[in-house]
């Protein structure tokens, strides 16, 4: 905060007790001063934080520590401020923060969620977002208990600590066994993002500062016209967790919820039957599975039945999503999902004027579409009849993912969209970046397989999900050719690969794309089964995060692809990339400056790029700034906020658009009188057509 901060003067009312083994404290300093591999591990810990006023410059505030099982330690401070902050400053927090800071490396501890009362939330709406921000950790508004705060029986710097503890059990009881926050899926299958708000990752100030002006006084202008004319905008998609569509939904209304956009999210009751079907299609339709493997008419019935089953059971009722506007439904329908199309005419024949857009996030492969008789075309014709009711065709920005049955002046262009907020791509100390390192080498520790050794030795790594389209054989064979071009290094000064990624409830692929890819390895690379890493990481977006940040290079080698943002995540991490031309992804990356495109196979050409950016310092420092300074605010979530929020109130009460196969951020920026400037990065238009 530099000059914003106040001076506060601090009386320990009782401070911390617990003692962590002197050995561990001082092996944790290792993290910092040693570049060898860490292996001390971090208790994992949740928090609460309340306060209570005294008046108005002197408060209390109450620390509570809990494991998991019990309260372990607790600490009250009283605060009292001695010179009045600037208006950016927050003299409670500028306390807390360091506080929790210090009390994480004095205990040799990972704290990973933090109760934060209401009143101290009112009173400093900043810390919650400064608590992510700084500290990694999560952070859960909670009520106070009501009755602790009545009691006049104690003075109330000796009842803020139960306070806290109260806090610190109702925010463990939000996560789940996997050290992560439960899903918030309510009343009619509508995911909450952020457990419905309660955790406050991101301020409106936070989003402000990520973006440039322009993007900034757009998004602005449509907040208020939407939330003016109290549009209802409803997404539908498949799955709430796992996948991009997932990841782009939840940092979308975490964004739009807090400035009273009135937006939802559905999706279906779940089944794996289903979605073993839809994953079929998905790769019947991106060319990626044997010809003869064909959907049935009875599969794709199957998957009618479902969604009308869904829809006739969640979302028909009084004020449902599907009813018509005029009975309190949607004003705006996104289908966001290839696998949900047959809710477009159950939609349009309730409210035939209501606007219908269908995203589509794949890359449909219009020249098998069109050969007759194919698997392809049967799925896209059985999905087809239901999509071409819609009202705009929103793809990512490559003409060839349209099939030509498609109305070109209903297409729009946008591409997938991350979150520089969010934990997959938010920036982490070294104490956090080391506790995920720690967190992978336990998970490879009990997977059987081999671990990093960094940071005594450099890696690369592709992010990504275990799909037959993504090219992992490719990224295995380029490697070994890498460590060819490098035979005449000692070992330990040559770079390892590591190849990972979530998993998708909607995805039944994985498994088996992982145990073909070790067969590949143990098969025809024997001599680098210990220093290629292939491992299926649990829901923590940080360890993906830690994984990107910490690597040399990165790869994406997709045989197939829509956009992939995670090679914009990559760039706007300062890592050059080394990446296929299949799909959007020439879209992000500037050949020669920001990366390397290379063709689809062509490992010569990757392994010689490995090598040139790990033997020539001066080229890696050089592409590795570019990288950082040329991403589009179009792959962000306020961007992408944009682009949506554009189409919703160009298309409700009955207007009419037609996209014309123009980029939708382009629309939407002109429309409000903030065209792009010259300098402004943005994605090449060219490509698009």
């Amino acid at each position: 905060m530099g000059d914003a901060k106040a001076r506060h003067s601090t009386e320990v009312h009782r401070d911390f007790v617990a003692q962590p083994p002197e050995y561990h404290r001082r092996r944790s300093i290792s993290i910092k001063t040693e570049n060898v591999e860490v292996a001390t591990s971090l208790s994992e810990l949740w928090a609460g934080i309340a306060i209570q006023e005294e008046n108005d410059k002197t408060v209390n505030i109450g620390f509570a520590v809990h494991d998991g099982t019990y309260s372990v330690d607790f600490a009250i401070h009283r605060i009292t401020i001695e010179e009045e902050p600037g208006p950016e400053g927050d003299w409670i927090v500028d306390h807390i923060v360091p506080a929790i800071a210090n009390y994480r490396k004095e205990h040799v501890c990972k704290i990973l969620g933090a109760g934060i009362t209401t009143e101290l939330h009112k009173k400093s709406p900043n810390l919650c977002s400064r608590l992510w921000a700084e500290l990694d950790i999560i952070p859960i508004v909670v009520e106070s208990n009501v009755p602790l705060l009545d009691n006049q029986q104690h003075h109330h710097s000796f009842q803020v600590d139960e306070i806290a503890d109260s806090a610190a059990r109702k925010c463990l009881a939000l996560f789940a066994p996997t050290k992560q926050p439960r899903l918030a899926i309510t009343y009619r299958n509508e995911v909450e993002p952020d457990y419905g708000l309660m955790i406050q990752l991101t301020t409106v100030d936070d989003y402000r500062r990520s973006v440039r002006e322009p993007t900034w006084r757009a998004v602005q202008k449509y907040i208020k016209e939407v939330v003016d004319r109290k549009l209802r905008i409803v997404y539908f998609s498949a799955t709430p967790q796992g996948g991009g569509v997932a990841l782009m939904r939840h940092a979308l209304l975490r964004f739009l919820k807090v400035q009273n956009v009135d937006i939802e999210w559905f999706v279906p009751k779940p089944r794996p039957d289903i979605f073993r079907i839809t994953k079929t299609n998905h790769n019947i339709l991106q060319g990626v599975v044997p010809p003869e493997i064909h959907a049935t008419d009875e599969q794709l019935g199957k998957i009618k039945s479902w969604i009308i089953d869904n829809a006739e059971r969640y979302w028909l009722g009084e004020n449902g999503p599907l009813r018509p506007p005029s009975e309190g439904g949607a004003d705006v329908i996104i289908i966001d999902d290839p696998q949900m199309p047959e809710l477009i005419p159950i939609a349009k024949q309730l409210a035939p004027e209501r606007p219908i857009i269908f995203r589509s996030h794949i890359e449909v492969r219009d020249d098998l579409v069109l050969e007759e008789g194919s698997a392809a075309q049967h799925v896209w014709g059985n999905m087809w009849s239901s999509i071409k009711q819609a009202d705009v065709f929103i793809s990512h920005p490559v003409k060839s993912f349209v099939p030509s049955d498609v109305v070109p002046e209903t297409v729009g262009w946008l591409p997938a969209t991350t979150d520089w907020l969010d934990g997959l791509n938010k920036d982490m100390d070294e104490w956090d970046l080391q506790y995920y390192m720690h967190v992978l080498r336990q998970t490879c520790r009990s997977q059987g397989i081999p671990q990093l050794a960094y940071p005594s030795r450099g890696y690369f790594a592709q992010i990504a999900r275990f799909d037959p389209s993504k090219g992992i054989p490719d990224v295995i064979k380029s490697y070994a050719r890498f460590r060819e071009l490098m035979s005449d290094e000692l070992e330990r000064n040559v770079h390892q690969l590591i190849i990972c990624g979530h998993s998708s409830i909607d995805d039944p692929d994985g498994s088996l794309v992982y145990d073909q890819t070790m067969d590949l390895i143990h098969r025809d690379h024997a001599d680098l089964v210990d220093d290629i890493i292939v491992v299926r990481l649990g829901p923590s977006d940080q360890i993906l995060n830690a994984i990107l940040s910490q690597c040399t290079v990165a790869l994406q080698l997709s045989t197939r692809e829509g956009f992939e943002v995670k090679v914009s995540e990559a760039l706007h991490k300062g890592k050059p990339i080394i990446a296929t031309l299949a799909g959007g992804i020439p879209l992000q990356v500037e050949d020669g400056k920001s990366g390397y495109l290379v063709k689809r196979g062509d490992h010569e050409a990757v392994a010689k790029h490995l090598y040139d950016l790990v033997t020539n310092g001066d080229l890696y420092d050089e592409m590795s700034e570019y990288a950082k300074t040329h991403v589009s605010d179009e792959v962000h979530t306020v961007g992408n906020a944009v682009s949506w929020l554009y189409l919703a109130s160009s298309l409700a009460g009955g207007s009419k658009l037609k996209p014309n196969m123009r980029w939708i951020n382009d629309l939407a920026r002109e429309a409000v009188g903030e065209p792009y400037e010259d300098d402004e990065p943005r994605l090449p238009r060219n490509l698009s057509t």
